[in-house]
């Protein structure tokens, strides 16, 4: 019963976390949003999946302590870090260079831009979230404190992996409504300001990324 009760408290703790952590938004969420509003949002739903597969997959690498690696290797966190920098830049300029969705009247609502193929959408959302070291490092240092000793492991992850896809799912479908919502009312000047808003906000991030150092 002790057990039970410690891991029931310790999910509802990390869930509290994991909601405060997801809702400052970051890249995948700023996707999501862009993706609802520029292609809608079963368009948006694709990105999201991707991002969805990095939870899993970070929570299983820091599982099988490969978040330890990569605190204690400046090569491995340096190669992780500086390729997120890179991909992030280019999704930033990508939007910073993007054209309207119509070539119609600024005044003028503009239709859902043609959405790039799915797999496309997937693997962005996918790479922006695993070419970030410091999501390995976030889970490999959270997750411990959230597993009951005395209990098998592998449940425990699976658990805590699961509630964290879920709370990250609904805020980005979240996001990616709110986009989708909007999009009607968007014109050609603001699909423009909308992709500049996006891609210097991925710039930024970018610029955030590469300032981060290894602690440890």
């Amino acid at each position: 019963m002790t057990t039970l009760i410690a891991t029931t408290t310790g999910l509802l703790a990390f869930a509290l976390v994991a909601a405060v952590t997801i809702a400052t938004p970051g890249p995948t969420v700023l996707l999501a949003l862009h993706n609802g509003a520029r292609h809608g949002l079963r368009a948006a739903s694709w990105g999201i999946a991707g991002a969805v597969l990095s939870d899993l997959l970070l929570v299983a690498a820091a599982g099988l302590g490969l978040g330890a690696l990569l605190a204690a290797s400046e090569l491995a966190f340096g190669t992780v870090k500086w390729l997120g920098v890179a991909y992030l830049a280019w999704l930033g300029l990508a939007l910073l260079r993007a054209r309207p969705a119509a070539a119609a009247p600024a005044a003028t609502p503009v239709l859902a831009a043609a959405a790039p193929p799915p797999r496309t959408l997937f693997c962005k959302s996918l790479l922006v979230a695993l070419g970030n070291p410091k999501g390995l490092l976030f889970f490999s240092a959270l997750l411990p404190q959230f597993i009951v000793p005395g209990a098998p492991q592998l449940p425990q992850y699976l658990l805590l992996a699961a509630v964290f896809a879920l709370i990250d799912a609904l805020v980005m479908v979240a996001y990616a409504l709110l986009g989708a919502r909007t999009a009607t009312s968007l014109t050609g000047a603001t699909t423009r300001w909308l992709d500049r808003l996006c891609g210097g906000t991925l710039l930024g991030l970018a610029v955030v990324l590469a300032s981060v150092r290894r602690t440890g």
